[in-house]
């Protein structure tokens, strides 16, 4: 860490990013917050010594590096343009989001203008790992850049990759995204299609587990679902749903075929149609039972 770099504001502190600006605090960076409609979490960082700036562009002015960690490409759209108002030259933004990989190039060029690097930095793990400082962050930017910026992301991930220029953390990202949620669709039909053929699925769950095709997003999913407990998986769908959507914008601007990635997208638009769009990941097997007229009633648990 440099003197360059103790100064880090933090636009979205909910459940990723409370947890990454708690660690900043933690190991020395002198932290700013933005206001946020839920006080609680900015509330805990201000009373762990964290200031609070009312605007994007405010925070710009009192930082060496902003970090952005919110859903959607449009809000880090708004909030660049706000930042670019105020910001000094020399200023460094994160994008922790999940981003269109479009959006962030175009931002990246209008900061460039401006004499600010744009740096794109999507998280892998969940706000467990968020709290803990152990999340997996792939990065973007720049060698010199990286350099600058590794002292922070050390403070709150414990898998740093820089996988190449500004952009590609966000391609992998997506790429990331649409296994794990492919994964997580199969998983949700064929626990139903189990359930509906008379299937025992707590002997399917040991003899998925004892396998090759066992996973980490079975193991989330399948345990408390089994209970009747959708809430293993800390993901939602609706987020879901974004990122595959912006998974195919991907791949059809790159003129690739993505005949999984839009089934995959399509699945996540049905259950957000069928009503689960506020539920989590698990919740893919609510919304396929409700296609097949079934009730996925607690058959046993897994063992």
């Amino acid at each position: 860490m440099t003197s360059q770099t103790r100064r880090i504001g933090f636009i979205g502190v909910g459940l990723m990013g409370h947890g990454m600006a708690r660690n900043l605090l933690q190991k020395g960076f002198a932290v700013t917050v933005v206001g946020h409609r839920n006080r609680k979490p900015v509330d805990d960082l201000v009373a762990q010594g964290a200031r609070e700036a009312k605007s994007a562009a405010e925070v710009a002015r009192q930082s060496d590096i902003v970090w952005i960690c919110v859903s959607t490409s449009p809000q880090v759209e708004a909030i660049v343009a706000d930042i670019l108002t105020a910001a000094p030259r020399g200023l460094v933004v994160i994008d922790s989001s999940t981003s269109e990989p479009d959006s962030t190039l175009k931002l990246a060029e209008a900061c460039q203008a401006r004499g600010v690097t744009l740096v794109d930095a999507p998280l892998n793990r969940t706000p467990k790992e968020a709290e803990e400082g152990r999340l997996n962050v792939m990065v973007g930017a720049d060698e010199a850049t990286f350099a600058v910026i590794k002292p922070a992301l050390q403070a709150i991930a414990e898998n740093i990759f820089h996988v190449g220029p500004v952009g590609a953390g966000h391609k992998i990202k997506l790429l990331n995204n649409f296994l794990a949620m492919g994964q997580a669709a199969a998983i949700a039909e064929a626990l139903v299609a189990g359930r509906k053929l008379g299937v025992d699925l707590d002997q399917f769950y040991k003899m998925i587990t004892a396998g090759g095709v066992n996973s980490g997003i079975f193991q989330m999913m399948v345990p408390k679902s089994l209970t009747g407990d959708f809430t293993g998986f800390q993901f939602g769908i609706a987020n879901a749903l974004k990122d595959l959507r912006y998974y195919t914008h991907m791949t059809e601007n790159g003129g690739l075929p993505s005949l999984m990635g839009e089934a995959v997208h399509q699945s996540f638009v049905q259950a957000s149609a069928l009503g689960f769009k506020d539920g989590l990941i698990a919740s893919l097997i609510e919304a396929q039972a409700k296609v097949n007229n079934l009730q996925f009633a607690t058959g046993g648990h897994a063992a």
